[in-house]
């Protein structure tokens, strides 16, 4: 019972620990008063790349960038911008590495395609590599690499195939 109490005690440790720091990283006093505009903004903010944490969104980082980052969008936003021309400032202003999920265009393909690419070639080349060895004459398969065998080495083998069988 006493170890259920630690074990107990220790994964509720474990898990206040390992609590995201950015579950609060939008202040009160940034939300939108117009819940609908509030929406728009958080969307948005999930799309973009904090740049100092780099692999966070700005709606979920804390660093004070994100922060200037969401009161931006926040500001376009009242001030009527559509969601595409959001982006389109960002993007113009810090590059596309602000944006989380890249847009897939030429300079971007390889980003895209990349990975599929490889993990399609590799699949490929691992189905060649196996049927070339079912491919090959189960008698060659015991020979050795230098060449053929030796009569001795004949015989031998033949006399170990006989007693197996």
């Amino acid at each position: 019972m006493r170890m259920m109490r630690v074990a107990y005690l220790l994964l509720i440790a474990f898990t206040l620990l390992t609590t995201p720091r950015f579950a609060l990283a939008v202040q009160p006093d940034e939300i939108l008063t117009d819940p609908a505009l509030e929406g728009r903004a958080r969307t948005l903010s999930k799309e973009l790349r904090c740049m100092v944490c780099q692999n966070q969104s700005i709606d979920d980082s804390d660093a004070p960038l994100a922060r200037d980052l969401r009161l931006l969008v926040r500001e376009r936003l009242n001030q009527g911008d559509s969601d595409r021309q959001v982006i389109d400032f960002l993007v113009a202003r810090y590059g596309e590495f602000v944006l989380l999920k890249p847009r897939v265009a030429l300079h971007t393909a390889l980003l895209w395609f990349g990975p599929p690419a490889l993990f399609c070639g590799g699949v490929l080349a691992l189905f060649l590599i196996a049927r070339r060895r079912n491919r090959r004459d189960p008698d060659e398969q015991l020979k050795p690499e230098g060449g053929d065998l030796t009569t001795a080495e004949q015989a031998r083998l033949s006399e170990l195939l006989k007693t197996e069988t």
